[in-house]
């Protein structure tokens, strides 16, 4: 089990609980896969320093976890799959 650091942008026009769904459906495969969260924070609309697919803004949420290697395997799996997220980055923390 190591320690991460994820932030994911998710498309800012969507409902407030479309963004709900999308934030709760990849913490349950973090915790299905026996992550442990540490830390949670939902930063919310942000400015893009570019655009991405039309948007200049994006819904920002960053988590700071434990996690096996399957279960962040698991995750960038899934996160790929959904379309209304713009971009992540999972970050492996060696402090």
């Amino acid at each position: 089990m190591k320690k991460y650091e994820i932030m994911y942008i998710i498309k800012p026009n969507l409902e407030s609980e479309q963004i709900k769904q999308i934030i709760d459906r990849l913490t349950q495969i973090l915790l299905d896969q026996k992550a442990e969260i540490i830390e949670y924070k939902e930063i919310g609309l942000k400015e893009l320093a570019y655009e991405i697919e039309h948007f200049n803004r994006g819904y920002y949420v960053w988590q700071n976890i434990v996690a096996s290697n399957e279960a962040i395997d698991e995750f960038n799996r899934v996160v790929r799959i959904i379309e209304d997220v713009l971009r992540f980055i999972v970050v492996k923390d060696e402090r």
